[in-house]
């Protein structure tokens, strides 16, 4: 298969993932990096490095629009990123040492996390009950309505949701990917703020997450120019895609598809991490 070739499967696939990955809000990097293990047999550590560094260009070009609306809570997202670059630096340094097959099954256990939390039901209340901590921290905030009402809200147990994003940090770091299904549970979850504004600020997060990450990745060689560019060109494209089909899509639907592709994979990474096929 000659380079050009190779190039052009990796744009297509990168592509299918980036656009895939912006209609469920959860990324591209957990379907580019088992497209590229599985189907195209590149090394995890560069597929992971090729995937940090499309994860850094999303979120970075997505989380401008909601900063901008207002809805983002950079206060919240900038303490908590204290957090998970530390887990994201001690994740990337952990996958040097762990085997490539401990590494396959962990992220297919995560992608069926990843599945699972797409179909949940999205929580609707709004907390109005600041833990002292929070208010210390001046972490509360409001967002705008469709009605052009500002709604305030509260952040409850700071510290469980500052526990949770070092993990996700790890996980970040350890498996290339954002996290932000994690960063969401976190947020959403253990800290109680609206939903809107955990996907939001999970995506402003996500970007420095893996910056920190792909610096590590970096100075082992992990990221080849050669692959990381057309992944990054087919994400973007993708992403921007899927951002002009969701205004029409139905959000049900579309969780449905995903779970199904996510978990499909999931289970092909989790077989060739147990059968030594990575």
């Amino acid at each position: 298969m000659s380079v050009l070739v190779l190039t052009v499967i990796i744009l297509i696939g990168a592509y299918a993932a980036g656009l895939v990955g912006s209609l469920t809000g959860l990324g591209g990097a957990v379907v580019i990096i088992p497209l590229l293990t599985i189907l195209l047999h590149v090394d995890i550590h560069y597929a992971i490095g090729a995937a940090l560094v499309s994860v850094i260009a999303t979120s970075s070009g997505s989380a401008v629009a909601y900063v901008r609306q207002g809805i983002t809570n950079m206060r919240l997202g900038m303490f908590l990123e204290i957090a998970t670059t530390s887990g994201a630096i001690t994740g990337a340094v952990i996958a040097k040492y762990l085997p490539v097959k401990y590494i396959a099954i962990l992220f297919g256990s995560v992608l069926i996390f990843s599945a699972i939390m797409s179909l949940r039901k999205k929580a609707g209340y709004i907390n109005n009950e600041p833990s002292p901590l929070s208010q210390k921290l001046k972490l509360n905030s409001s967002y705008p309505a469709a009605d052009n009402t500002e709604i305030t809200y509260g952040v409850r147990n700071v510290a469980g949701g500052f526990v949770m994003m070092i993990f996700a940090g790890v996980m970040s770091g350890l498996l290339g990917i954002g996290s932000g299904a994690l960063k969401v549970v976190a947020m959403d979850g253990i800290m109680r703020i609206p939903f809107k504004v955990s996907t939001t600020t999970s995506n402003f997060m996500i970007g420095v997450t893996a910056a920190a990450s792909a610096v590590v990745y970096l100075q082992r060689g992990y990221i080849e120019p050669g692959l990381a560019m057309p992944v990054v060109i087919g994400v973007l494209l993708g992403a921007f895609t899927g951002s002009k089909i969701l205004v029409h899509a139905q959000s049900n639907w579309l969780r449905y598809f995903f779970a199904v592709i996510v978990s499909i994979l999931a289970v092909q990474m989790i077989y060739k991490g147990i059968t030594g096929g990575i």
